[in-house]
């Protein structure tokens, strides 16, 4: 079974992918476009030309998963978009609200690790 934990990193394309890779395809567009190891164990996403669907691929060691998500109404309403870098990186809570529709950046969540208490920003 697939678990995104918050320690795993998570990349999202920024260009649409050609929905019609399938994990080959998609593992050689992560060391290609976006110069990363797709057996490293982050999770990679992608999204289609038409923002109505997302392929998620990550390596847990044994094989690959790949799972895919169509929206049957509507488009995914947030996508990072940067004329300089391929590859943008979300937390995994981000990720479950992009799966669901939403916009991780509206989120307003804490960041991942602050201090616990005034002495220990010394």
């Amino acid at each position: 079974m697939i678990q995104i934990t918050p320690q795993m990193r998570v990349l999202v394309a920024v260009e649409p992918a050609d929905f019609r890779r399938g994990i080959d395809g998609l593992a050689r567009m992560c060391r290609e476009a976006l110069h990363s190891d797709p057996f490293s164990g982050a999770v990679f996403v992608f999204r289609n030309r038409r923002k109505t669907a997302v392929k998620v691929l990550t390596y847990d060691g044994q094989g690959f998963w790949l799972c895919y998500k169509r929206l049957s109404r509507g488009r995914f309403r947030w996508w990072p978009s940067s004329a300089d870098e391929p590859v943008t990186t979300l937390q995994a809570h981000e990720l479950q609200v992009l799966l669901c529709g939403g916009d991780p950046g509206a989120t307003k969540a804490e960041p991942v690790w602050r201090p616990v208490c005034e002495a220990a920003r010394i």
